[in-house]
């Protein structure tokens, strides 16, 4: 029996879906992978809108960073109520040295490109303006990749 894959690309936009077998039986289930492309901006940085927890927060992709580290004040938007947490992890950070509170995010979106239960960081009040998506999202990826200024997300 010969199987037909759909697939959905939209032109212009940044992101497309492809549908791809998980096994060759006609019963098996289906798997959709997602896959974005992030156009880095004039500084050369890719920041993206991302849905931290089902919060819509901007966050630079950072393929440097070891963890994903959010800010105080995205952590309260992310409702990871940080003024709870324990600040008993030291980290290095552009400013210097600090400590930060470990936490689990059950979900990161960007574009469609989704992973569940990922580690982080949550910074103190003050150290850090804004949110790192780094390796602890993007490892969990099926793959990704810059190329002539673009990063390209595959879940």
């Amino acid at each position: 029996m010969k199987h037909s894959l759909p697939v959905c690309a939209l032109l212009g936009l940044a992101a497309a879906t492809i549908a791809m077998p998980v096994a060759a039986r006609a019963d098996g289930p289906i798997l959709l992978m997602s896959m974005t492309e992030l156009k880095a901006n004039s500084g050369g940085h890719f920041v993206t809108k991302a849905s931290i927890n089902g919060s819509d927060i901007l966050a630079l992709v950072d393929t440097g960073a070891t963890t994903v580290a959010l800010s105080y004040e995205d952590a309260e938007e992310a409702g990871l109520r940080p003024a709870s947490l324990d600040f008993d992890v030291p980290v290095s950070t552009a400013n210097g040295l600090t400590k930060a509170a470990r936490v689990k995010i059950d979900r990161i979106e960007v574009d469609g490109i989704s992973v569940d239960d990922v580690e982080a960081m949550v910074l103190p009040e003050g150290a850090l303006d804004g949110t790192l998506l780094g390796m602890t999202f993007l490892g969990r990826l099926s793959s990704f990749k810059v190329e002539e200024g673009i990063l390209y997300l595959r879940d």
